[in-house]
């Protein structure tokens, strides 16, 4: 165990998950703005089918609270996230401003370290 009170796996998957939250929707900054977006946006501009391979990439976040043990409270919080961000991502026009603003993988990761230390 660490200072942080994990195992090295549970750093690793909290590392992993992080990078992909910041790489999916926190990546750049709007010109003009204090606001960011990342890869879900971006890709999320291709109705319905981009909003699908996103929402696989998120699976990965998934996989990793799977991993390291998170309970299942989690899991399923997780999976509405994605689900959410699919369902509404999808609609035209409506669904980028919310890809923009929900920022599923942000809310997984701060689920994942929620879980991970209080325990």
């Amino acid at each position: 165990m660490s200072e942080s009170g994990l195992t090295p796996q549970e750093e690793g998957a909290l590392r992993r998950v992080r990078l992909l939250a910041d790489l999916m929707d926190d990546a750049v900054t709007v010109p003009g703005t204090d606001r960011r977006i990342g890869l879900d946006a971006l890709v999320g501009l291709a109705p319905v089918s981009g909003d699908l391979v996103t929402a696989v990439i998120s699976m990965y976040t998934v996989g990793e609270a799977v991993r390291v043990g998170a309970e299942p409270n989690v899991i399923g919080k997780m999976l509405l996230n994605i689900l959410l961000d699919f369902g509404i991502g999808s609609i035209p026009v409506l669904g980028d401003i919310f890809d923009a603003i929900f920022k599923s993988n942000v809310r997984n990761a701060e689920l994942l370290e929620e879980h991970l230390t209080s325990r």
